[in-house]
């Protein structure tokens, strides 16, 4: 039997984060529910960021409440209802959101519908690899910005919420260049510590080739995987490597994955003056080269085809 590889679309979150103009509420809705209907095991609908420094996601929580009336009534995944649900899960994915700090949690738990039922099965906390990109993104050091996940992850745990920790430029950063596989080991050490079991890997610019991505994942695997941690790759696209990188992660037994449909996205502190960030390995690429490496997916590439036209829509592409 092919091994199941898990994805996740983060287009309604790291994809939309960085466009140039405000996606409408009702669009990021049909996004999310084009998602649903195409297998995906996990969509990260939202993150609850400052809206000064992301104006993009200012309506965090009017998307929450959206999804959450809409489960609640049968309407939202309305066309999910008939569709096959994907392998080991219920009628639609997992939903999760990015939290930056306690005020974000405090955010994501005024969403919650009248059920009292949350939304959200897992939230997302993030930092870098690299001291410099984290100054510039959060404010603060590595280690301070683990300090402040350690609050936000014991109340997700008391909620019974599952928590991933990113880490950004794992493989380069814009700011220092290259970065050590020793330096990576490091942060996801300090998530582990603090009670993170997922931790996913962003190549934040793109810069992996299939070398660099084997060195990284050679090196920071033992460390992720040990006492049942999970290891999540994110890869960009800007050189047109992604793909084979994923192949050499499937290989070294990498299977949960990022995707953005259409390749939307891409990290808005990691742009340069007249250049925009590059966007994610797209969802269909993913899928594809997953499939074309004999694994399965449980993703409908039909449905992921048809989100995929209007994520372009929506954005203009």
């Amino acid at each position: 039997m092919s091994k199941r590889v898990r994805i996740t679309d983060v287009s309604p979150r790291d994809g939309l984060q960085n466009e140039p103009g405000i996606i409408a509420t009702a669009d990021k809705l049909r996004l999310i529910e084009l998602l649903c209907a195409t297998g995906v095991d996990e969509i990260e609908v939202t993150s609850f960021v400052s809206p000064k420094w992301v104006p993009q996601l200012r309506d965090a929580a009017e998307v929450l409440r959206q999804i959450g009336y809409g489960r609640e009534h049968d309407l939202f995944l309305s066309k999910v209802l008939k569709t096959q649900p994907p392998v080991g899960r219920g009628i639609s994915p997992q939903f999760s959101a990015l939290i930056p700090n306690q005020r974000g949690m405090q955010s994501l738990l005024e969403t919650t519908p009248p059920s009292g039922q949350f939304m959200i099965e897992k939230i997302s906390v993030f930092t870098a690899a690299s001291e410099t990109f984290s100054k510039n993104n959060t404010n603060v050091t590595i280690e301070e910005t683990i300090e402040r996940f350690i609050p936000v992850v014991n109340q997700a745990r008391s909620l019974k919420m599952q928590v991933r920790g990113y880490v950004s430029c794992v493989i380069a950063c814009p700011f220092e260049g290259p970065i050590q596989p020793a330096d990576v080991t490091r942060v996801a050490d300090l998530l582990r510590d603090i009670g993170i079991d997922e931790i996913d890997l962003g190549d934040t610019i793109g810069a992996a080739t299939p070398k660099s991505a084997a060195a990284l994942l050679t090196a920071v695997l033992p460390a992720i995987t040990a006492n049942n941690g999970w290891c999540t790759l994110h890869l960009h696209d800007t050189f047109g490597h992604a793909a084979d990188c994923v192949k050499v992660a499937l290989d070294l037994g990498v299977y949960s994955f990022d995707g953005s449909v259409a390749g939307l996205g891409g990290c808005p502190y990691a742009s340069t003056p007249g250049k925009r960030a590059p966007g994610n390995i797209s969802t269909e690429t993913l899928v594809r080269t997953i499939h074309d490496a004999g694994y399965t997916t449980g993703v409908n590439l039909d449905a992921l085809a048809e989100a995929a036209a209007f994520a372009r829509k929506i954005t203009g592409r």
